[in-house]
């Protein structure tokens, strides 16, 4: 019962920490974001066989609010201009496809035995962590490129 008041607690500071991005600037966001990240990839470290879907749970959470995430960069470029918009859809869009990757990392995740835990969570932090990454850099070019 512990874990479950562990990740409740997590998904809570996790959305007060996004209701308030607004008043943040973007490198204090994205430092923000990246300590969260670095400190979610060092708890999936901590998840054995026997906890598996404890940890599809969690993931798919994350995976949640990672596409949250992108939705709402993809309404800032959507109030942006015509050039803005035409250099932000590919990225939003290969966003996106790491998304899709990181739903089928999930599967694997479901399917994998005791033999192949190790491999199939190591896989799930790399697709992770590479997603998360990719959201951080679209969130920094956006702010560079288009105004809040």
């Amino acid at each position: 019962m512990k874990p479950n008041i562990l990740v409740v607690t997590f998904f809570s500071a996790v959305a007060f920490t996004v209701g308030c991005k607004e008043e943040e600037s973007t490198s204090q966001q994205i430092e923000k974001v990246q300590t969260e990240s670095k400190q979610a990839v060092a708890d999936m470290n901590e998840y054995t066989y026997a906890r598996k879907s404890e940890f599809v749970e969690k993931m798919q959470a994350q995976l949640a609010e990672l596409n949250q995430d992108i939705d709402k960069l993809a309404a800032k470029v959507e109030k942006a201009s015509d050039q803005a918009k035409a250099e932000a859809q590919p990225k939003l869009k290969a966003l996106r496809e790491q998304g899709a990757k990181l739903e089928l990392q999930l599967v694997e995740v479901k399917n994998a035995t005791e033999s192949t835990w190790d491999g199939v969570k190591a896989s799930s932090r790399k697709a992770y962590g590479d997603f998360k990454d990719g959201i951080n850099q679209a969130r920094q070019w956006i702010s560079d490129k288009i105004a809040p």
